[in-house]
């Protein structure tokens, strides 16, 4: 008898009841606030979506997570590769995650955020939203620019 393999929750899944917006984004309705980290995902999407062009490709953009993703053949470090992540959002607990992939392209690129957008850095790529106004707005789109810019640069979209 063959073994059932049972699908792993993701982070957006894990503790809902599945219970879903008008926009038809899952939530887990028990946590303070979930239900305005929907509408931080929508924001940030629609600052993602003008990057979904050429090579870079969109993947989900329901469900609470999407990612654009190059899926252009590249090597990096003498490693072929047949795509690279650019950035992506996901709908957490209690944030909305932001990754950001051009830090891994040059780590000097800190330095460019400010330190509204800066303070809410958790790790190297990872931003933790929980609340968004015009100055948060506004850096993300200028770090998508620049990023997007440093990966044209290096041939990767």
């Amino acid at each position: 008898m063959a073994k059932q393999v049972r699908k792993k929750a993701t982070p957006a899944e894990k503790g809902t009841q599945n219970a879903v917006s008008s926009t038809g984004l899952k939530y887990a309705d028990k946590s303070a606030g979930q239900p305005e980290l929907i509408s931080i995902f929508e924001t940030l999407k629609k600052l993602l979506l003008p990057y979904v062009k050429g090579p870079i490709k969109l993947r989900g953009g329901d469900g609470g997570q999407m990612t654009l993703v190059s899926e252009k053949e590249i090597e990096i470090a003498g490693r072929k590769r047949k795509e690279i992540w650019f950035a992506a959002i996901l709908i957490q607990k209690g944030y909305v995650g932001f990754y950001y992939m051009p830090v891994y392209v040059e780590s000097e690129i800190k330095k460019i955020f400010e330190p509204e957008l800066l303070k809410l850095l958790k790790g190297k790529s990872c931003f933790h939203i929980k609340k968004l106004d015009t100055q948060i707005i506004s850096q993300i789109k200028s770090s998508l620019r620049l990023g997007y810019d440093m990966y044209k640069k290096v041939g990767w979209v």
